[in-house]
């Protein structure tokens, strides 16, 4: 992912791929969250894509706090939990987003969960981020198939075989992250 300039939105992010690994479920997920409305402070933006060059990109919202990775790996620093609260909140209400829509994000981890201080304002927003695991949800078949990333895909899924709905793990993955 690379920081650029845009004369329409001012500093983005642009996620370069390489064609063998370019998978349009990314910008369709996000795609159909501007479409459907569903934008909101907790999931980044996406402005555009290129998906018929060498080198498919998506333009998307430029978080300028790091992810909560920083966090996780600073156990030292304890964290009051006020901030924690507004964090999960954050969090929540963006995977709440995310399904309201007829999606499921399908790899909640530290990583994908961006830091945002728009300048001047003097908050932070917590942003879901990368949805290349993302699908639509099918309540016909219940979705208990595998996806997402290993460490934080829940113990219990993967002792009893991954049993759980799809829509009921993004809290289990956001348990194991926070």
């Amino acid at each position: 992912v690379y920081q650029a300039y845009s004369i329409n939105y001012g500093i983005v992010a642009v996620k370069i791929f390489q064609r063998n690994k370019f998978d349009k479920r990314e910008y369709n997920a996000q795609f159909e969250l501007y479409r459907k409305r569903r934008q909101n402070l907790f999931v980044t933006i996406l402005y555009g894509y290129d998906d018929d060059s060498q080198y498919p990109y998506i333009i998307m919202q430029y978080a300028n706090m790091g992810t909560l990775e920083i966090i996780a790996k600073q156990p030292q620093i304890p964290l009051p939990s006020y901030v924690l609260r507004a964090l999960m909140r954050q969090i929540l209400m963006g995977i709440y987003n995310f399904h309201s829509s007829g999606l499921i994000h399908r790899d909640i981890k530290c990583d994908n969960i961006l830091f945002d201080s728009p300048p001047g304002s003097g908050y932070v927003y917590a942003k879901i981020s990368d949805f290349g695991f993302a699908k639509y949800e099918d309540l016909n078949n219940q979705q208990t198939y595998p996806a997402g990333t290993l460490p934080y895909m829940v113990l219990f899924n993967i002792i009893t075989g991954f049993g759980k709905k799809a829509s009921e793990v993004p809290t289990d993955s956001l348990n194991c992250s926070i």
